[in-house]
């Protein structure tokens, strides 16, 4: 029995989470099939993911948009949406949805009786909390895409699957085995060669200014979570490693999956991988089974501990996994 999404996160523990949505019946999202061609829709779910990172306080770190399905990694800012004021709440919840006259003339400065205040100001607080939700962020999105593609189709029903999955990542090691495993879909897919030929995934977006023969498809223009800078200083929630350092590392794994790729493969790993404490065959096996292996949760045996005791569970599939990688 599917559990409950207030069983699967835990703001107060991590940020991080790992969202996989698919295509009912497995059909094709993006690709041709029959002879038609749908590679548009995957500009479809891009375009909407820069959208919806301007309205809630929800960060995208990394993405891969398949043939049935697509991967994303958030981190949601609760404390963004903390020092929000009305008006912006206002503002934000307006870019998709209708905002009701009441908290209009609230914030007109129009009320009076004490109950229709009271109202308003619970009002926000609710639209304040759905702008730090991955349920409702994931429903914007998916709605959306559904409406479309069923509109192209020209029929009606369910495009995607039930629900989505969520794996929560509990730290930084967890956190970049999760993104390497995010870009390099495509290459284990054999749907491309190269990390930067794969179409419509962050780390073809992150290297997309530096390699300007590239003719990948970008779209999010900027709005991905950033790494830390050349001088290591972090002005802004940022992914806690150097971007040339991820590249390299994304590249190095990528040659050890697709063995047949043209190019020498080196021996050594990355010495990014001692400093995050994981061991290269732990790290390669996660690289390519850790949707199957983790299930809903990837980090350190202590942190899964706090992260069942906030969540009210007594134990999660995959800690022989997490303690085999993590420790």
């Amino acid at each position: 029995m599917p559990r409950h999404r207030n069983k699967q996160i835990a703001l107060s523990e991590t940020p991080f989470y790992h969202l996989t949505y698919r295509c009912v019946r497995r059909s094709f999202l993006c690709g041709e099939l029959d002879g038609v061609n749908f590679e548009h829709r995957r500009e479809w779910i891009v375009e909407r993911l820069r959208l919806l990172t301007t309205m809630f306080a929800i960060d995208v770190a990394s993405y891969a948009i398949m043939m049935n399905h697509y991967h994303v990694l958030v981190r949601v800012n609760v404390e963004k949406a903390a020092a929000w004021s009305a008006s912006e709440i206002f503002e934000l919840w307006g870019i998709l949805f209708q905002v009701p006259d009441l908290m209009k003339l609230y914030l007109a400065g129009h009320l009076i009786e004490d109950d229709d205040i009271q109202a308003a100001e619970n009002m926000i607080e609710i639209y304040r909390e759905r702008l730090t939700s991955i349920s409702w962020f994931m429903r914007c999105l998916n709605e959306h895409i559904a409406r479309l593609a069923n509109f192209e189709d020209k029929c009606s029903g369910r495009f995607w699957e039930g629900r989505f999955k969520s794996q929560a990542i509990l730290d930084e090691a967890a956190l970049i085995n999760t993104m390497v495993y995010i870009d390099l879909n495509p290459i284990r897919a054999q749907i491309a060669e190269t990390p930067e030929s794969s179409a419509y995934t962050s780390i073809a977006e992150r290297l997309a200014p530096r390699n300007l023969a590239s003719d990948v498809t970008c779209a999010f223009h900027g709005k991905l979570m950033p790494f830390i800078d050349a001088k290591g200083l972090v002005s802004e929630p940022c992914i806690p490693m150097h971007l040339t350092d991820y590249i390299e590392l994304v590249d190095w794994t990528g040659r050890q999956i697709r063995p047949d790729k043209r190019g020498a493969i080196r021996d050594a790993a990355p010495p990014i991988l001692a400093r995050l404490g994981i061991e290269q065959g732990n790290w390669l096996q996660n690289c390519q089974k850790l949707e199957e292996d983790f299930r809903h949760v990837i980090g350190p045996v202590a942190a899964i501990d706090k992260f069942c005791q906030a969540i009210g569970q007594k134990w999660l599939q995959g800690i022989h996994h997490c303690r085999r990688s993590f420790g």
